[in-house]
């Protein structure tokens, strides 16, 4: 039994009783009746476009996933790539990840700096905090070594 069934049905009792419509309980009865109908009309109205929502909702979704696969295929194919990966440059994979870091303090606004060993081999960087050129001179540790 739907929400405005249930209404109707007591609707039909109160006229069953024979209320009297003009004294105030029968005026009161009579209302909350008809305020019953009219929330149980406005509630199957909400269901009603809350199901037809939940059906266009899923029709996006479907075709939303049918994008996905389409894009997403052919990126994979064009590049064979899985983000993560030896086997491609697009990557810049690195077998060393457990590249050890080294401290470096900008001498011109003292900001630490944190760089590795490929940023050492290439003899100098730029300071991101005050854009001053840091140099590295990695032969002076060679010779005392």
């Amino acid at each position: 039994m739907t929400i405005t069934e249930k209404a109707a049905y007591i609707k039909g009792l109160a006229e069953g009783l024979d209320l009297d419509a003009s004294t105030k309980e029968g005026k009161i009865l009579n209302a909350i009746i008809d305020l019953l109908s009219d929330i149980a009309v406005d509630i199957e109205d909400t269901e009603d476009a809350c199901a037809e929502l939940a059906e266009q909702i899923t029709a996006v979704d479907e075709d939303l996933s049918e994008l996905e696969e389409f894009v997403y295929e052919e990126y994979e194919d064009e590049d064979d790539c899985d983000y993560d990966c030896e086997d491609c440059s697009c990557c810049d994979y690195d077998d060393d990840e457990d590249d050890e870091l080294y401290e470096v303090e900008c001498p011109n606004c003292h900001d630490v700096i944190y760089v590795d060993d490929k940023m050492l081999e290439e003899k100098g960087i730029t300071c991101p905090n005050c854009g001053t050129n840091l140099e590295f001179d990695l032969e002076e540790d060679n010779d005392e070594e």
